[in-house]
């Protein structure tokens, strides 16, 4: 088992933080680079291990990346798809393993939806236990024949999953979401690009729209406003390009290097190229509910998505006051949410989180251990169906602890950045998760002055 070991902070954080590209953007780069037409340069594609599950998968159908094992070697290479065009993806020779990357496998259900070819998806262990019914059901109404096993919520389905080959032109729905979820629109647009006629997906609250933007860059028939999201094929040559993607850098993994500084004491950290898409800044408007001013500098736009430099510097975080998460903001903010409550117990007054009933499904029931993390480092917190309240505690430190991830690198990575506020050492367990999403993170910290080791027992 790998272990982090953390030692309290001994001086302010200082620096400037290189964090991998984003990880939602770097799925849909993959996917869509593969459908185009022609070789499409990807620079800045996340290392984690999800993306290098895409990375696999659209190679094992026929559309061939090059340039991977220098990109896990430098991070910062470049890597080329060789697009094979809307029809042209080839039955894989094997079953597609999406290890732990649940958007890669949702994603994978749109597409795979209109192929001629039938293709397994599985998982490791935890996303097996992920359900899948909320992303087949509306691709069943498109004509998709999806099947996958039972699990612990009856009438659920869950991995592995079975895609049979499409008979025919997938059929155009009107889809409304019960619950906002951007795999789930962006499953339904990407077979939408099979449908013949207007896809529509319309959602209870806005969600990230990365796949929309790309699909716009490329060329697509995708129109977006508001709530409401559609690919309409009709008179469309079925054609996409792309001769460059730049990736920017993942705000939700910038969103630890900012706690970090802020948890440690600050004398100026700055996170490089950050994307600053409205639908991932929910932690940046928190942060500044909470009395923390994160600078936006150098903004511009970067290809389909905006970036900035984002910097944070003495001062920040002084008195740290406590806020309400919910609603939209809880939608734009939901993979910060462990480390939103870290912070939230360092802030004077109570935090309440609602309308996160989603972290029920993911990794691990993230809600539950949040809250387990939280009361190992001797927190108050009271948890909830959709949520959990934090008791702040500005004027002692936290408990040496040790906590279980969980297999959760969200849990995992707020649990090292806990510990740089504790009384003594901070150990978290199953850290091998951190690097599905942020390989390198213990060298980005202790590159800040952050004392961390990885240990492996």
């Amino acid at each position: 088992m790998t272990a982090f070991v953390i030692e309290p902070a001994k001086r302010p954080l200082l620096g400037y933080a290189t964090v991998p590209g984003d990880k939602s953007i770097s799925h849909r780069a993959l996917l869509l680079g593969a459908l185009c037409r022609g070789t499409v340069r990807i620079r800045g594609l996340g290392t984690g291990e999800d993306n290098l599950c895409t990375a696999h998968a659209v190679h094992a159908m026929g559309a061939h990346v090059t340039g991977l094992a220098e990109l896990v070697k430098a991070r910062d290479a470049e890597i080329t798809v060789s697009g094979v065009g809307l029809r042209g993806l080839t039955a894989p020779g094997r079953d597609i393993d999406c290890g732990n990357a649940g958007t890669a496998m949702r994603l994978l259900c749109g597409l795979l939806s209109a192929q001629r070819f039938d293709s397994t998806l599985f998982g490791d262990p935890s996303l097996t236990r992920r359900p899948m019914r909320r992303v087949i059901d509306p691709l069943s109404r498109m004509g998709a024949r999806i099947t996958g096993a039972t699990g612990a919520k009856p009438g659920d389905i869950y991995p592995p999953l079975h895609v049979t080959a499409a008979s025919g032109p997938l059929t155009a729905i009107d889809f409304p979401m019960s619950v906002a979820s951007a795999q789930v629109k962006s499953a339904v647009l990407l077979a939408g690009l099979y449908a013949d006629g207007v896809t529509r997906v319309t959602e209870p609250g806005s969600t990230r729209d990365h796949s929309e933007r790309m699909l716009a860059h490329m060329g697509a028939p995708v129109r977006s406003s508001g709530k409401v999201a559609e690919i309409d094929t009709r008179g469309w040559d079925g054609s996409l390009h792309a001769d460059i993607i730049d990736v920017p850098a993942d705000p939700s993994q910038s969103a630890f290097i900012l706690a970090a500084a802020l948890l440690a004491g600050i004398e100026r950290v700055t996170v490089a190229r950050v994307c600053i898409n409205r639908t991932r800044t929910g932690f940046l408007d928190v942060l500044a509910d909470m009395n923390v001013l994160v600078e936006m500098e150098s903004m511009r736009q970067d290809g389909p998505e905006p970036v900035a430099d984002l910097s944070i510097s003495r001062g920040a975080g002084d008195d740290l006051r406590a806020a309400t998460v919910a609603g939209d903001v809880t939608v734009r903010a939901i993979d910060e949410l462990p480390i939103l409550a870290v912070i939230a117990a360092r802030a004077r007054g109570t935090t309440v989180f609602r309308d996160a009933a989603e972290l029920r499904v993911k990794e691990s029931d993230r809600i539950a251990t949040t809250c387990a993390m939280l009361r190992a480092l001797g927190c108050e917190v009271e948890e909830a169906a959709d949520g959990f309240s934090v008791e702040g505690m500005p004027d002692r430190p936290f408990r040496p602890a040790r906590i279980d991830a969980a297999g959760d690198h969200r849990i995992a990575m707020a649990g090292a950045v806990a510990g740089l506020a504790a009384a003594g050492p901070v150990r978290i367990d199953d850290v091998a998760c951190v690097d599905t999403s942020f390989p390198g993170f213990a060298d980005v910290l202790r590159g800040l002055g952050a004392d961390i080791d990885v240990i492996a027992d």
